[in-house]
């Protein structure tokens, strides 16, 4: 009888939906920097529609130019962004240059449903010598995020320019205020 117990309760374990488990902090991971690289594509393809889906319907960014809360204000105003951007980075024919965006290295803690991320970017485009890809800026991101209906989004987005007075992240290690902020909130 307890060889048939043990049988039946491996059975059912091997059936139970994948849906129920609760998800690794690999998984949790995998999912949030698959959200970063999404966030990048789409910024660098001008897709403003997907670029403002990858934010909670409340949710905020600050960059160089301002803040935008919300998705339709944020996409909105990350258009307009690139199309001025447009206009100071172009390539050799003055047409606008091709911008794209790396995350180089990453920090991410995530408790529960809350996540917090550090990542250092830098942007290349097609504006050096005969077309030539150079470096032109780089930061890092400070992000907030929650898992919405099982999907990581970010909830705040903070784009540190080191480039820009007023942008820089300044002498301390931002990983460690990143830390200050999840332990306050974990003790909520």
């Amino acid at each position: 009888m307890k060889k048939l117990i043990a049988a039946l309760f491996i059975a059912i374990l091997a059936v139970a939906p994948a849906a129920a488990k609760k998800p690794s902090y690999a998984d949790d991971r995998a999912a949030i920097e698959d959200l970063m690289a999404r966030y990048l594509f789409a910024m660098d393809w001008n897709d403003f529609d997907a670029y403002a889906d990858m934010f909670t319907e409340d949710g905020e960014l600050e960059f160089a130019r301002g803040s935008a809360v919300g998705r339709e204000q944020i996409g909105e105003t990350v258009k307009a962004f690139k199309e001025s951007i447009g206009k100071i980075y172009t390539d050799q024919n003055g047409d606008p240059a091709a911008l794209r965006h790396v995350i180089a290295h990453k920090v991410i803690r995530v408790e529960g449903d809350r996540a917090w991320a550090i990542s250092f970017w830098y942007e290349m485009a097609n504006d050096g010598p005969e077309g030539a890809p150079k470096i032109g800026t780089f930061g890092h991101y400070e992000d907030e995020l929650l898992r919405v209906e099982g999907e990581w989004l970010f909830s705040r987005r903070s784009i540190r320019n080191e480039f820009l007075d007023g942008r820089k992240s300044g002498p301390i290690n931002p990983v460690r205020a990143m830390d200050a902020a999840a332990d306050a909130a974990a003790k909520d």
